[in-house]
């Protein structure tokens, strides 16, 4: 690879349409942390918005690669992708999207397509990193078969929790360089505190102790037992369990989606409630994953369902518990040794989800410092990874790694906003 030296070329995939926090806080994160490293790297990243990827990362050497249908391709099924994957010196494979639910639909399934060109890059030579990410679920042999091509093609596997690594036990599959790094998402760093106090007074959160809550449109869907949860049911007792908290916690609530399409029931939530006057809303069409950090940053505790509001939560040194939808939900709280704060929907009801809210309140001080020195290591795990990709390209990084992000403690109880200083 005598190019690769002078100017790399990165290609970095994943769900990249500026509707979800979480995957934008993965790519702003690698994007700060590979650039640092290899100055002249040229980032090409496949998405449906290339406008949005432009402007949101355009001070770095990025190449938005269109994944649309004047594109000639329907999501990530097209030609643009196969394009991405073979003219370029390596493909870094980010987040959670190598799982084997609704296979043969292109537009929720990366998989099926990735399993496709994947052995194209091997005998090209292209080496492929699993980058911080995730594997599964897969619950198919179909689906088990298609990732044994992808990590057939794989250089390096850098997992961020140890259900992946389980994963590839069950499955019998194996791979020869296996480093547990962490989710890149982890050092994200919230805007300065002038800025949530901005927000703060824009949402008309007031003086009080605030509790921060997540909900995902998909419920049960992906840790389904039995018939799936009715939507309104779910909506009646998350909103009756966020009642009791109000009242006996005498906390503000905010309810913050961090994904465009978890809008709506987020909403259907905060009508189910009855204390209606104590709940505010953020919900973005474009959420802006530093934006929730600082507003999660300013909770005593939050809850979530999507992993990645649990991430950002905890990168900002806020205490989390979770609604597990998913089974890398449970396994980030597991890395950080607060599987005690998870709560399945099998055995989700009003009173089940209250008692967890009000014990990870009540534990919440001995919780921060807990979660305080997890996160400070998954964190500078999270920094090695640029190293690593070097290492196999044979690069050597042009400057020492990032420094990792500090997680700030929030405020006592009842204290108000605090513009506590930005890390």
């Amino acid at each position: 690879m005598s190019g690769v030296a002078t100017t790399p070329r990165v290609t970095i995939l994943g769900s990249f349409s500026g509707r979800n926090a979480g995957d934008m806080a993965i790519l702003g994160n690698m994007l700060a942390e590979l650039a640092h490293a290899f100055p002249t790297a040229v980032f090409r990243v496949p998405t449906t918005n290339p406008r949005h990827l432009a402007r949101t990362f355009g001070r770095y050497r990025l190449e938005p690669i269109g994944l649309r249908p004047w594109d000639g391709s329907i999501k990530i099924l097209g030609l643009p992708i196969l394009r991405a994957m073979l003219a370029t010196d390596v493909v870094l494979v980010t987040d959670n999207i190598l799982f084997d639910r609704q296979y043969f639909n292109p537009l929720f399934n990366h998989l099926a397509t990735i399993s496709l060109v994947a052995p194209l890059c091997r005998r090209r030579g292209i080496p492929l990193v699993i980058y911080g990410g995730g594997l599964g679920p897969i619950r198919t042999r179909r689906g088990a078969r298609a990732l044994r091509r992808v990590l057939d093609a794989c250089r390096l596997l850098l997992l961020r929790d140890l259900y992946s690594v389980d994963l590839l036990a069950r499955l019998g599959l194996r791979h020869p360089r296996i480093a547990l790094t962490a989710d890149p998402a982890l050092n994200t760093a919230p805007p300065p505190p002038e800025h949530t106090d901005r927000l703060l007074r824009r949402l008309g959160v007031g003086e009080g102790p605030l509790l921060s809550f997540n909900v995902n449109s998909y419920l049960d869907a992906w840790e389904r037992r039995g018939p799936r949860f009715d939507r309104d049911r779910f909506a009646g007792i998350v909103a009756a369990a966020l009642d009791r908290a109000v009242d006996s916690l005498g906390v503000q609530l905010v309810l913050v989606a961090t994904q465009a399409m978890d809008r709506s029931i987020t909403e259907e939530v905060r009508r189910a409630m009855q204390r209606r006057d104590r709940v505010r809303v953020y919900a973005e069409p474009r959420p802006d994953y530093r934006e929730i950090a600082g507003l999660l940053r300013r909770a005593e505790l939050h809850v979530g369902m999507r992993t990645h509001s649990l991430i950002l939560a905890a990168a900002a040194g806020t205490p989390v518990a979770g609604l597990i939808a998913y089974p890398k939900s449970h396994a980030f709280l597991e890395m950080l040794g607060l599987e005690e704060w998870s709560l399945g929907f099998e055995a989700l009801t009003v009173e089940a989800l209250d008692r967890m809210i009000q014990g990870a309140w009540a534990a919440r001080a001995a919780t921060r410092v807990t979660l305080t020195a997890e996160v400070r290591k998954l964190q500078v795990r999270a920094r090695r990874a640029p190293e690593l990709v070097g290492r196999l390209l044979g690069l050597e990084p042009a400057a020492p790694p990032l420094r990792a992000a500090a997680a700030v403690p929030t405020p006592s109880a009842g204290a108000g906003p605090s513009g506590a200083p930005p890390s």
